[in-house]
This record gives structure tokens, sequence and C-alpha cells, in this order.
């Protein structure tokens, strides 16, 4: 079984008081898009800063989802996913919750290079090659999130593996995209 490890634990601290995992996309939510999306292509876990937070009462009603507490950090939030896993995982993908753009499609084209390929690591890039997410981690390279710190991601776990990472290319930027600020949010809505 291959997760999906949503990132949604983050406290939105340069919102301006605003959470963007509930700002809307479409008329929903985006932590119920992403989470929507993800269960789409398999069984889908959610970081979030304490299981009673209001973000839980966004994520759809399905008994495939798992909340894992995780407030102390990025690398707590993946630390703790990871460990959610269980021992029927033999992979998982990691991507933040505020990415609007990645598809169910998308999802689905790294876990389906994930089980085509014997690399460790894959990874979606921009249509222009930038390494982006969501990222593939093989069961086998769970030790190495032991050594994960503070608000540091997975990206640097990719280090020095570039000839072992298999790279999947998104349209155009998505890979890449997130929405921090309002700011983000403003630019996103008026393209």
């Amino acid at each position: 079984m291959i997760a999906t490890l949503l990132l949604a634990a983050g406290q939105s601290s340069r919102m301006g008081g605003r959470d963007k995992l509930l700002e809307t996309v479409d008329g929903v939510q985006l932590l119920a898009l992403l989470t929507a999306r993800a269960l789409s292509v398999g069984p889908t876990f959610v970081t979030l800063p304490s299981a009673d937070h209001r973000r839980r009462f966004a994520l759809p009603q399905s008994a495939q989802i798992v909340v894992v507490d995780a407030n102390l950090g990025m690398a707590h939030s993946i630390k703790a996913g990871i460990a959610a896993l269980g021992d029927t995982a033999t992979g998982v993908m990691i991507l933040p919750a505020d990415m609007p753009d990645i598809t169910a499609a998308d999802m689905a084209a790294v876990q389906a290079a994930a089980n085509l390929s014997s690399a460790p690591i894959v990874r979606a890039t921009t249509s222009q090659g930038t390494p982006g997410h969501p990222i593939y981690f093989a069961a086998s390279q769970f030790s190495r999130f032991d050594d994960l710190h503070g608000d540091r991601g997975a990206h640097r776990l990719t280090i020095g593996l570039e000839d072992q990472t298999l790279l999947v290319p998104l349209q155009g930027d998505r890979a890449r995209l997130d929405l921090d600020t309002p700011q983000d949010w403003h630019a996103y809505r008026a393209r």
C-alpha cells in the first residue's frame, strides 16, 4: 500500500489571522479539496495541529482518512505521519496541503511511477524540471526521517540521491505552487 500523507499541521502564521487551508478553491475549502483528491488515489493520512482542530471539520467523512496529531513543526508532522502508516505501507507520497493545483491525476501519476519503478524516491517536478511535490519515498527510506528536525521538510532527504530519484513532470508550475500569504491567495484568484 502506498499512502498519501497530507501535511496540514502548520499554523498559517503568514496569513494575518486567516487559515490558508480553510480558504476556498472553486467553493470548497482547500484542505477538503486536497483530501478528497488524495482519497481518490488511496489511503490518506492528514497531520493536524491537534485532533480537535477546526481543520478536522473540513475533512471529508471517510474511514480511509487517518488524522495524525502533530503540532511541533514540519519535521515532527512528517515523522508522526510516517509512524502512523503501519507495517503494510510500501511507501508514502508526501504533499503539503497548501498546493491547490495538485490534482488527483497528478498524485496518481507519481504513485504509478513509484509502482513501476525500483527508485526509492519519486518526485514531481514543474514542466520545466524544477523539483516540487508530491514526493514519494519507499518504505526502505523511512528510517531516514529520524534525522528531520524543526521546520525542515522531506526535501533535504532527497539531496545526494538524485541518481536514485525518478522525476515525474507535472503541467506548468503546479508542483511548486503553494499559497502561504493573503497576497499569494489574491494573486492565485486573480489569474
